[in-house]
């Protein structure tokens, strides 16, 4: 299985985020915000947007006299021991934030050993979630999740999955065509959100974004009751731009 290489606004963010984080902590005494411009070649006015969500994020910090050193969350993130449950912890704070900023149920969805699977979400009795009523493993053709983690294969990896997954008819709106749904992947242009228009439950709405990280292919979604599905592009917008943070955790 090999990956789409498809660049996202989320990955442009995280990438110059690493840069401004690898050159903070190049200087153990601090940094100011000019010196970080100058040593990173990002703007200034790029850059005052991505310290502010690296401070709010606690990956840097400032210090009395306005010089940026890191952070508690990039040296719990940085290190060996414990980074794992840092790492789920970091997560879960974040989605938590994300659920509350676009009104939505969140979900973290990893593409592991050729199956979806949901390793995190956020939700509230505001904001439910999904109910799984058929295992989002055999419904990737269905799910917002699930089209957004195949868009990140390659078409043998695609294929390879419906193979093993036979296109079950989950509602009247799901696409059961496997030639339908591969072309339809195939034109998922990668900076707009994957959608679930009630094909996996009626009366639920999704969206999906990638957040490849590496090798590791991933999509970070949120939910919807169908009767606040004229919120779904908006709050899916909002997602798509808010990204960069959950991305930034798994690359560190």
């Amino acid at each position: 299985m090999a990956l789409q290489h498809r660049p996202t606004a989320p990955r442009h963010s995280t990438e110059d985020a690493l840069r401004v984080l690898e050159t903070v902590a190049r200087h153990t005494s601090g940094v100011t915000d000019t010196e970080i411009a100058r040593e990173s070649g990002i703007g200034t006015e790029r850059l005052t947007t991505l310290l502010r969500m690296l401070r709010r994020e606690a990956y840097v910090e400032q210090t009395a006299d306005g010089a940026y050193v890191t952070g508690e969350a990039l040296a719990r993130l940085g290190s060996a021991q414990g980074r794992e449950q840092a790492l789920r912890e970091k997560l879960q704070r974040t989605l938590e934030g994300l659920r509350d900023s676009v009104g939505a149920a969140v979900y973290i969805s990893r593409y592991l050993d050729g199956e979806v699977s949901v390793t995190q979400y956020a939700d509230s009795p505001a904001a439910p979630r999904v109910n799984e009523w058929v295992d989002f493993r055999v419904s990737a053709h269905a799910t917002a999740v699930g089209k957004s983690l195949l868009t990140q294969l390659d078409h043998a990896g695609r294929r390879d999955h419906l193979a093993r997954h036979r296109m079950a008819r989950l509602t009247s709106h799901t696409i059961t065509s496997d030639k339908l749904l591969l072309s339809r992947l195939e034109s998922q242009p990668a900076a707009v959100p994957v959608l679930d228009l009630q094909e996996y439950a009626v009366g639920t709405v999704c969206a999906a974004v990638p957040i490849t990280a590496g090798s590791s292919v991933g999509c970070l979604a949120l939910s919807l009751p169908v009767e606040h599905a004229h919120r779904l592009r908006r709050a899916a917008d909002e997602l798509n731009r808010s990204a960069a943070p959950v991305l930034l955790s798994l690359a560190i």
